[in-house]
């Protein structure tokens, strides 16, 4: 599988990235083990996960997700070879400050993740979400911290606006200290605007990386659904029938079907493959809980889309 650079940074990635949300959630120990085996088979190097994957399971306090793929990473002996993506930020405890971008949150919590994935540095540490209450020269400076000490390579954002992200480039350069060189929208075919109309232009221009999520609408885009049939027994189905089950979404996933058929392949993997061509892209996240499923998406990495295609896609979803 080739690798893109991650925005501005010398840091080259697989342009299709695990998301570790499934571990130990959906997955228990050994299908994660059984996923996670596939993806580096496949050729695959990046894997992205949070401190609060998964506290919202009943019976979670958070920190699953991270303990199995730790816990894979020590039985392979392969930390070296992966590039290895976690978040803070979202609420842990309860308590004021359970929640957050505070420099005492990060701090502590960088401190909890690494002992969690068993290493000792993180490749890309994460702002789960944008915190309004905490000034962001405090925040960059704590993440500044972390890199100078080698216990974090790269700092990156997830869920920020465009001006939110501007405002903390211009904070990072006028303090000197690490600058978010990631960040992490949601974005999909179905989902195109709030990523397109502001953050795209001003990631290509800044030289910002974009590993996007709910890459596949939680799995919408999987072939699962279908009009007028049962949905799922999935934890997401109730999700994507709220977001994607719309008169919209059916006729975007008409012709993501068509498409497949016409390319002789699946419909998740011309969804992903649309994402990787989109300019400015650095990689996919998506998760799989099956063998087979992470087969289909390492796939999608080497699926060049024809320009009618990606047209007719475009078009589809504008």
């Amino acid at each position: 599988m080739q690798t893109r650079r991650m925005g501005r940074t010398g840091l080259w990635v697989t342009p299709i990235c695990f998301g570790g949300n499934v571990l130990g959630w959906t997955t228990d120990q050994q299908r994660s083990f059984d996923v996670l085996d596939a993806f580096v088979q496949g050729g695959g190097n990046f894997i992205d996960t949070a401190d609060v994957y998964s506290r919202w399971a009943p019976g979670h306090v958070g920190g699953e997700s991270e303990v199995i793929l730790g816990d894979w990473m020590q039985a392979r002996g392969n930390r070296r070879d992966l590039i290895v993506a976690t978040k803070v930020g979202m609420r842990m405890s309860d308590g004021a400050n359970g929640e957050g971008l505070s420099r005492y949150r990060i701090i502590k919590h960088v401190e909890d993740s690494l002992k969690r994935l068993k290493t000792d540095y993180i490749d890309l540490y994460q702002a789960h979400a944008d915190d309004l209450h905490t000034p962001l020269d405090e925040t960059l400076r704590a993440f500044d911290d972390l890199v100078t000490s080698g216990k974090v390579r790269y700092i990156g954002a997830s869920n920020y606006s465009a001006w939110r992200l501007t405002k903390a480039l211009w904070v990072s350069d006028s303090l000197n200290v690490a600058r978010y060189d990631c960040v992490q929208p949601r974005y999909n075919l179905v989902m195109r605007a709030d990523y397109e109309r502001e953050l795209e232009p001003m990631c290509i221009s800044e030289g910002v990386g974009v590993i996007t999520y709910s890459s596949l609408a939680s799995g919408f885009f999987s072939g699962k659904y279908k009009a007028g049939q049962p949905l799922p027994e999935t934890p997401r189905a109730g999700g994507v029938q709220h977001n994607y089950m719309n008169d919209r979404g059916f006729k975007i996933l008409a012709e993501v079907e068509r498409i497949a058929t016409e390319l002789n392949t699946t419909p998740g993997q011309v969804a992903l493959a649309w994402i990787m061509a989109r300019p400015g892209i650095t990689a996919a996240i998506a998760s799989g809980t099956t063998v087979a499923q992470v087969q289909d998406l390492t796939a999608s990495a080497n699926l060049v889309l024809p320009a009618e295609a990606i047209t007719a896609l475009t078009d589809v979803s504008a």
